[in-house]
């Protein structure tokens, strides 16, 4: 078939009137009628009230008009209002109104004709719109009870502590904020010389010191308040106190028996704690949580409680309380002057790998496994919104699972440097608090300081 031929003509109904003389006849022959009757057919005829014309016909639209559809679903739809029933209870007829977002009442109208107009619009929508307005109601219910923030009394000491840290915290934020303001007042040409002699000092750091830790990958390292030590854990079991910066071991703290995740200092150990003081804190896989003494490789007591693996262990500026994170989705903070939990705080769904105090005292910071990091405001409980940076904010450092650690710029965060050297992934790092050296830990088993040139 060819473009040029003519599409196929689509044939429309036709009604035949025909002719009523025929049938007429038969019907009078069939009945036997007298001629008189024959005479009045076809009187009839000749007046034109019987027609008998023969093969006239008139073409019918396939589609029945638009008004004549309406008055069908008009139709339909007062049928189906017939069959749904409507409670008689006017207060459940204005709930079922307002579950279908619709007005409860109209002006100048009465129960009967509220019950009348929900039956009208159930006509419309259906009965099951009402069943599934509700089931979306209950479920909305539900996730907002399920986010509905909920409170329960805690015991007197937590409420003792959290006045002891706003009295703590509040002349250190005081502090803080003026040297800030001092900070600000001092000319923009002299703060960009010192900047930029920062990041020259930056991009000056190299290597200075390499040392083999352990057997196993060394999971974490930190300095000393004095700058002058540094401790390693290990995923031998061990921990290590070393000189800095030749890298002599100093002693070895055996304690634990499995994977150490962290070792933390006091903030005021080597400065105003004496050595048999409890200068150290620990934690391992197995939920175990130990604090140390400088003069002795034992610990000198346990922290019990947890049930799962403490990642973290970080002491509060004060040195009264100590934070642990815990992989049963929450963190804890004890008291070491009463020796009890005072916090067990939840709000991660996942577990809770990382912990850090505000300089201040006032608030915590928490990084967790479902990628969410949260600030804790610890006078309130309430967790908030903040962003911390290290030192004193004009550089950042972090380390990789690529084998390098990287100093950042701020504000800009840009690359200064890039600290390579390790053969495995940099499992932690730290700067010392005299800001000359930075150490990282890594997988491969060694750590290394770094120091400018």
């Amino acid at each position: 078939m060819s473009d040029e031929d003519e599409a196929p003509v689509v044939k429309k109904a036709r009604i035949f009137y025909g002719s009523l003389e025929e049938k007429e006849k038969e019907r009078l022959s069939r009945e036997g009628i007298s001629a008189a009757a024959r005479d009045a057919v076809k009187a009839g005829i000749e007046a034109g009230n019987i027609n008998i014309s023969s093969g006239e016909s008139m073409e019918m639209e396939e589609r029945v008009s638009e008004r004549q559809a309406e008055v069908l679903a008009e139709f339909e739809r007062r049928k189906r209002a017939r069959q749904i029933t409507v409670s008689t209870d006017d207060v459940e007829v204005k709930a079922c109104l307002r579950a279908l977002g619709e007005p409860i009442t109209l002006f100048g109208e009465g129960p009967a004709e509220r019950r009348e107009r929900l039956r009208n619009i159930l006509s419309v929508v259906g009965p099951d719109a009402l069943k599934k307005s509700k089931k979306e109601d209950e479920k909305a219910k539900r996730t907002h009870e399920y986010q509905q923030t909920w409170y329960h009394e805690g015991p007197s000491f937590l409420k003792e502590a959290r006045v002891w840290l706003a009295k703590y915290s509040l002349p250190r934020a005081v502090e803080r904020l003026d040297a800030a303001r001092a900070h600000k007042e001092i000319p923009e040409s002299t703060r960009t010389v010192k900047q930029q002699e920062l990041h020259k000092a930056l991009r000056n750091v190299n290597n200075f010191c390499s040392q083999i830790g352990d057997d196993r990958p060394i999971s974490h390292c930190q300095f000393s308040p004095n700058s002058k030590l540094l401790v390693t854990a290990s995923w031998s079991g061990l921990c290590k106190l070393w000189k800095v910066p030749d890298c002599t071991l100093v002693r070895t703290l055996r304690g634990h028996n499995t994977n150490v995740g962290a070792i933390s200092f006091h903030p005021q150990a080597t400065l105003t704690l004496e050595e048999s003081d409890v200068n150290m804190a620990s934690c391992a896989v197995d939920g175990s949580v130990k604090l140390w003494s400088l003069d002795s490789d034992e610990p000198v007591a346990d922290i019990e409680g947890h049930s799962m693996r403490v990642a973290r262990v970080a002491w509060h500026p004060s040195g009264r309380f100590l934070g642990t994170t815990c992989y049963d989705n929450s963190w804890r903070l004890w008291d070491l002057e009463i020796q009890e939990e005072i916090l067990h705080q939840e709000g991660h769904s996942k577990g809770v790998h990382d912990l850090h105090f505000h300089p201040d005292g006032s608030l915590a910071g928490t990084g967790g496994l479902d990628a969410f990091a949260r600030v804790w405001d610890l006078r309130t409980g309430r967790c908030i919104i903040l962003f911390l940076l290290a030192n004193d904010g004009h550089f950042l450092l972090t380390g990789a699972y690529d084998n390098i650690a990287k100093v950042w710029t701020h504000p800009g965060w840009s690359p200064l440097k890039t600290l390579a050297g390790h053969e495995g992934k940099v499992m932690g790092l730290d700067l010392s608090p005299d800001g000359q050296l930075i150490a990282t830990c890594s997988y491969d088993r060694t750590f290394k300081l770094w120091m400018s040139e």
